[in-house]
């Protein structure tokens, strides 16, 4: 399982793209690939596939995370560029008439090896996040955390033990909940990225558009 991510704050290292304020996350399995999120603006999101070499017509699945404009902006104009593609998402908005929309309420599989939380109360939105399976444990991937990180972990640890956290966490400050993971990427709209990777300097890692990470 690869991880790519498209969309965010930052740029990662030399990697080209633009970075803008939002999250997309590509997912490419054996079997699948998801994108997670759309960030804000499709003409960026479009450009940074590109500079990726990443096709948009071979995703077959798009999560959105939660209605955001910074989450889901960029949709609208990806859609033209799917083939039949299947989306999830709290609140569906029929776009096209060639696109399955699925309601998330309670957990469901979006793909092999890939899970929803289903639906977890936040504020000032509700959110899902993804369960990512690996051999070595569960990866946790956020939009932005507006349930509440510890929320999240411990909807996680329902279905098996979380070794890793990647996205935006928002102004979450309890640190010691990040003490058991193998790896954490603090993204987007991660207030405290400095204090996290001073704290975790051996498992904390920067994130940006053009990071990769397999799983």
């Amino acid at each position: 399982m690869k991880l790519t991510i498209v969309y965010d704050n930052e740029i990662y290292k030399e990697n080209p793209g633009t970075s803008d304020h939002g999250f997309s996350c590509l997912i490419e399995t054996d079997e699948q690939t998801v994108l997670f999120d759309t960030g804000a603006n499709g003409n960026i999101l479009l450009d940074n596939m590109k500079l990726l070499n990443i096709h948009p017509s071979t995703i077959d699945t798009v999560v959105i995370s939660h209605e955001h404009y910074d989450h889901n902006g960029g949709l609208e104009q990806l859609l033209p560029y799917l083939v039949k593609p299947t989306i999830y998402r709290l609140e569906p908005s029929i776009m096209n008439s060639s696109v399955e929309e699925n309601k998330v309420d309670k957990t469901v599989q979006i793909a092999k090896h890939i899970t929803s939380t289903g639906r977890l109360s936040g504020s000032p939105v509700d959110e899902q996040s993804l369960l990512l399976e690996t051999k070595k444990g569960l990866v946790v991937l956020t939009g932005c955390s507006h349930p509440g990180v510890g929320n999240i972990l411990q909807s996680a640890e329902k279905q098996g033990k979380v070794i890793g956290l990647i996205g935006g966490l928002h102004g979450f400050t309890d640190f010691e909940l990040l003490q058991s993971l193998h790896f954490i990427y603090p993204c987007h709209c991660t207030a405290f990225k400095k204090e996290i990777k001073k704290d975790f300097t051996k498992t904390a890692f920067d994130c940006g558009v053009g990071l990769t990470v397999t799983l």
